[in-house]
């Protein structure tokens, strides 16, 4: 029997119906999007919070005695003394600093360390050094005042990130509320997830549903965790060494630990200037902390991802980029994670349907 079309199964006025309906639904989805819109970074953030944490409020909770709620409340006032404690005044050091360098920017006088006469004493490599760093010294002044009107435009959206700080902070503190929130109804919403992913792909959704939990809590403990571990501990070095512009040189090394380069990249001169400027046993003992913490994302990362991230650093590294622009400060931290999310069930889509068509391949010899 021959399928009719839409139009010889509906009369005129249905077609009209059917129009107004999809007209006014697509007006309520975009209309509801417009208003939650300021709130989608900070429910996504809270969202990769609960996911993250989740083992650890099961854990506590069975310690309790089955005590959901006071086991949220538990993990909700530890994660308020991080932020509002440590992560607070490494982000108001990192703000002066970048407010600094947009300053400078904005004048076309960008200061630098020359190098240091002490330099000269070190034996064996003392002298070289110090000739490598006066060169290097005077030929980057040098071109700093060729390309300082360039860079005078980025002056104001160094100034714009740095006055986003404290609204990122307002966002970080109501994502943990909400988080603790969360906990609770952590198996329900599952569920929901589950029956969302099931109306979309439903022989996939339970391998989807698995894998973005996998996914979430690789990023947000082993990428995005330990970078933030990393540049405390850095900052806190930076701190007692009294290097200057700290707190901006700590989150320098939070990026470069996101996008996996490594925070060696500002470890190594941070020591050589250390050395440079203190005595033997107090440079020993910082080196000894710094080179540790360089370490670090070494140490943890297979503790708490296991078999790795196969995301490619290239997709974490747009996921930074691309999330700081669209959302700020946050942006910084759940662009990265959505992004690797995307990928990932986007790849085990792609190796299903090879897989799918392989198998049609076989039947059909």
């Amino acid at each position: 029997m021959p399928v009719k079309s839409l139009r010889q199964l509906l009369t005129g006025e249905d077609i009209i119906q059917l129009v107004i309906r999809l007209g006014l639904l697509a007006l309520l989805i975009i209309w509801t999007f417009l208003i939650i819109r300021p709130f989608v970074p900070i429910l996504a953030w809270s969202g990769v919070l609960a996911v993250a944490f989740y083992p650890a409020f099961s854990w506590v909770a069975k310690i309790l005695g089955g005590r959901p709620k006071t086991a949220a409340a538990i993990l909700t006032l530890i994660t308020l003394g991080i932020v509002i404690g440590p992560a607070t005044w490494l982000g108001i050091s990192a703000v002066d600093g970048v407010r600094e360098l947009a300053h400078q920017l904005g004048t076309g006088d960008l200061a630098l360390q020359s190098a240091p006469e002490q330099l000269k004493s070190w034996p064996l490599v003392g002298p070289w050094l110090y000739e490598l760093w006066d060169q290097a010294y005077t030929n980057i002044r040098a071109v700093l005042r060729e390309v300082a009107p360039y860079l005078q435009p980025l002056a104001g959206p160094l100034l714009s990130l740095a006055g986003d700080a404290g609204v990122g902070t307002l966002q970080f503190l109501v994502s943990v509320f909400v988080a603790g929130f969360l906990f609770p109804h952590g198996p329900r919403l599952v569920a929901a997830g589950r029956s969302f992913l099931f109306r979309i792909v439903p022989e996939q959704s339970e391998h989807f549903l698995g894998l973005a939990g996998a996914t979430i809590r690789a990023v947000a403990q082993g990428v995005i965790g330990v970078a933030i571990v990393q540049a405390l501990l850095a900052g806190i070095g930076f701190k007692l060494a009294a290097v200057p512009s700290a707190g901006l040189l700590a989150f320098i090394v939070l990026l470069l630990s996101i996008v996996q380069i490594g925070a060696f990249l500002v470890l190594l001169p941070v020591i050589i200037w250390i050395w440079t400027a203190k005595d033997v046993t107090t440079a020993l003992v910082l080196t000894v902390f710094l080179v540790l913490v360089g370490f670090i994302d070494t140490m943890l990362k297979p503790l708490v991802m296991g078999r790795g991230l196969s995301t490619p650093t290239i997709v974490i590294f747009v996921g930074v980029i691309g999330g700081t622009l669209a959302h700020g400060i946050v942006g910084l931290f759940i662009g990265p994670i959505i992004l690797s999310v995307a990928w990932e069930m986007m790849m085990a889509w792609i190796r299903t349907e090879d897989r799918a068509d392989a198998g049609a391949g076989a039947s059909e010899d």
